[in-house]
């Protein structure tokens, strides 16, 4: 398993290479299999991310690709604050429409939170991603896995999170052990309020969740400069 960490001079930089690399990985992964199972991740980096994609004219066969998330709050479907929200609206309705879907359930949809993880964890099977994608709090969660909770420690694959230090207080999340996982995960950093969980999940030993997080071939830390203020030169 190999680790890069990667630094952009500016978030522009970082959206549109990633979002260059992510489309050729999956045209690879479709070319080599069939297929690809792509892992989306929430947040305002992300919803750029997402809208790079949806403008650039890759040659990708989204009918091939598959997309899960990594985590969901706990709302109604179409509420602004819904991650396949952002994704929808970031990647544009063609794409959205051609790609195979596996969105978690919403909080008006006939199950309670407990059921809806437990739904999600069997609509996911024994599925491994390609590619996990992963934005990172100021805290150091990933997903809704949060520090000094109990998610970060969750056994099984797809948890209901009460609770949560960051609204709303319920949200479904991947555990790490779906995440880790997946062939790739490439974690998506932005923003000088970023530097200090980056730097500490960089460090030997960290206990942070984003620490924690490594694919199974390859984990990409992807930072901008702000975020990566205070690593040193060589990591």
């Amino acid at each position: 398993m190999t680790r890069e960490v990667l630094r952009f001079d500016s978030s522009g930089e970082l959206v549109s290479a990633t979002a260059d690399d992510l489309l050729r990985t999956l045209m690879e992964r479709i070319g080599a299999t069939g297929e690809a199972h792509l892992c989306l991740t929430g947040g305002s980096i992300a919803a750029r991310l997402y809208r790079r994609m949806g403008d650039l004219e890759a040659p990708v066969d989204w009918s091939r690709v598959h997309l899960w998330w990594g985590d969901e709050r706990w709302l109604p479907r179409g509420n602004a604050g819904r991650n396949d929200l952002a994704a929808r609206e970031g990647l544009g309705e063609t794409v959205w429409q051609q790609a195979q879907r596996h969105t978690m359930p919403a909080a008006e949809e006939g199950l309670d939170l407990d059921a809806a993880a437990s739904a999600y964890g069997d609509e996911l099977g024994d599925t491994r991603f390609d590619l996990c994608l992963l934005g990172v709090g100021p805290d150091g969660h990933v997903a809704s896995l949060f520090p000094d909770h109990p998610s970060s420690r969750a056994p099984g694959t797809v948890i209901p999170v009460r609770d949560s230090p960051k609204p709303p207080p319920e949200r479904i999340s991947l555990t790490h052990r779906v995440i880790n996982a997946s062939d790739e995960v490439w974690l998506v950093v932005s923003g000088p309020d970023k530097a200090h969980a980056v730097g500490e999940a960089l460090t030997p030993n960290s206990s942070l969740p984003a620490a924690l997080v490594a694919g199974r071939t390859h984990t990409s830390w992807r930072v901008d400069r702000g975020a990566a203020n205070g690593l040193p030169a060589d990591r």
